[in-house]
């Protein structure tokens, strides 16, 4: 039984190769558009992976964050919450940083800071987004771009052929045509899933920020703190 794994093994190794072997000569027949689509494909993977990885962190806040809130303001330590929210520096933070620096002010001007503060983390995180929903859109054209250019030059040469048409002629066009095809639905697949999945992580980013927003008013408006003295 061991040998036959081996065996099997040993076999999968050349069949890997030939795999390999073949989808690079794929791509080469596709032409000039499989490097465009392969360095959009780049651009898409590296725009997923960066916001991915801002939005990870950006969700990631103490469940005691609040409760340290209202205790600092409270006894009056408006430095002391200023310093927490920089020790965690991230948007639910920075947004309940802008409103704690400005305790004293009226609570309207407080909680449109508080506001204009989360629609600038919001926009800051959905920068790039763009990008990735045009790589989504445009992938596919470029594939069926190829597709056109494939065919295009696949006529030409059963045009200059004559009447010695060689059904490779016509194959061989097909072939290039088919595969910028698949090539721009797999990147624009790609680009297409990962927008979508961001956007709804953002979404619920939102909805933390319009949450901690109403807890930091609620908070303000409290009998005993600072912020509900001062009106």
């Amino acid at each position: 039984m061991l040998f036959n794994l081996l065996q099997t093994g040993i076999e999968a190794v050349p069949q890997s190769q030939e795999m390999s072997e073949s989808l690079i000569s794929m791509a080469v027949k596709g032409g000039w558009l499989m490097i465009v689509l392969l360095l959009l494909s780049f651009c898409a993977i590296y725009i997923f992976g960066k916001k991915w990885w801002m939005i990870r962190k950006a969700t990631k806040v103490d469940k005691n964050f609040m409760k340290d809130i209202r205790d600092y303001i409270h006894e009056g330590k408006v430095k002391s919450a200023v310093t927490l929210c920089e020790r965690i520096d991230s948007p639910v933070a920075r947004l309940v940083q802008k409103g704690v620096e400005r305790i004293g002010r009226p609570l309207d001007d407080i909680q449109t800071a508080v506001e204009n503060t989360g629609n600038v983390e919001v926009a800051r995180l959905e920068k790039g987004l763009p990008m990735l929903a045009t790589i989504a859109g445009g992938a596919p054209m470029i594939g069926f771009l190829g597709t056109v250019i494939g065919m295009v030059q696949a006529f030409f040469s059963m045009s200059k052929a004559g009447n010695n048409i060689d059904i490779t002629l016509l194959s061989n066009g097909i072939y290039t045509a088919m595969i910028t095809t698949v090539g721009g639905l797999i990147v624009g697949i790609i680009a297409y899933f990962g927008y979508n999945f961001l956007t709804s992580r953002i979404s619920d980013l939102v909805f933390q920020l319009e949450r901690t927003t109403i807890d930091f008013m609620d908070l303000l408006h409290e009998p005993g703190n600072m912020a509900a003295s001062e009106e």
